[in-house]
């Protein structure tokens, strides 16, 4: 496959940088920004799995941590949702400044608490035009969850009982355009023969749908 950018990124946000990865084929029109913590940053080898799909379908990826490699080992960094939305915003406004991304629409993939942060992230970025978020914790924008105005996509393993839960909670708090799709016979993980496969196929259908087709910035000009 062809890029028209793919390298590693440096992210000053005040006084740290955030390691990342920016991988743009040379055809994309949409950007993806991953939101997770706690081993699934840059490196997770499901993170990777998702983004080359991605790739394969003409959608760009920003893949980063978080969180410094310090605050990994802070238990309670992975639950500062305010300290994660903000990263992922100066992140996010980064990411709008470079070249190579210009005139790209913009989504957040998310999991674990990397889920609320991204919708409450999309609050103050209207330029984020779908959201998909895999096992997260969206429950821990409760608050915030009528505001959303992105189209939001709930991935959920039907074995995963606790965050199913959260996360039927968390669609009848959406107003938005939203959906929660339960991967049968699935964990938190994923890990079981062939179900992260499909939460490939879930997302980037998704992607395609709300950053891909033409009147994607319908929802922006609503704001």
């Amino acid at each position: 496959m062809n890029f028209r950018f793919n390298n590693e990124v440096a992210i000053p946000l005040g006084d740290i940088v955030l390691k990342g990865e920016l991988s743009i084929p040379l055809s994309a029109e949409a950007i993806v920004i991953f939101s997770h913590t706690s081993g699934n940053g840059r490196n997770s080898a499901r993170n990777k799995m998702v983004a080359t799909y991605l790739h394969q379908h003409h959608i760009g990826t920003l893949l980063f941590d978080l969180l410094t490699t310090e605050e990994e080992l802070q238990y309670q960094t992975r639950f500062d949702v305010a300290m994660l939305t903000q990263r992922l915003y100066g992140t996010t406004r980064w990411l709008q400044k470079q070249p190579t991304a210009k005139s790209c629409s913009l989504g957040f993939f998310a999991a674990s608490t990397g889920a609320a942060s991204a919708l409450k992230a999309s609050l103050r970025l209207p330029e984020i035009e779908a959201v998909v978020c895999r096992g997260g914790r969206p429950d821990l924008a409760m608050q915030d969850l009528p505001k959303v105005k992105a189209p939001v996509l709930l991935i959920v393993g039907s074995y995963d009982t606790d965050v199913l839960a959260l996360n039927r909670n968390a669609y009848n708090m959406l107003t938005c355009r939203r959906r929660l799709d339960i991967v049968e016979n699935a964990t938190h993980l994923f890990e079981e023969d062939g179900k992260m496969e499909i939460v490939e196929k879930l997302a980037c259908k998704w992607f395609e749908q709300h950053l891909l087709m033409a009147d994607h910035h319908v929802h922006k000009s609503s704001l």
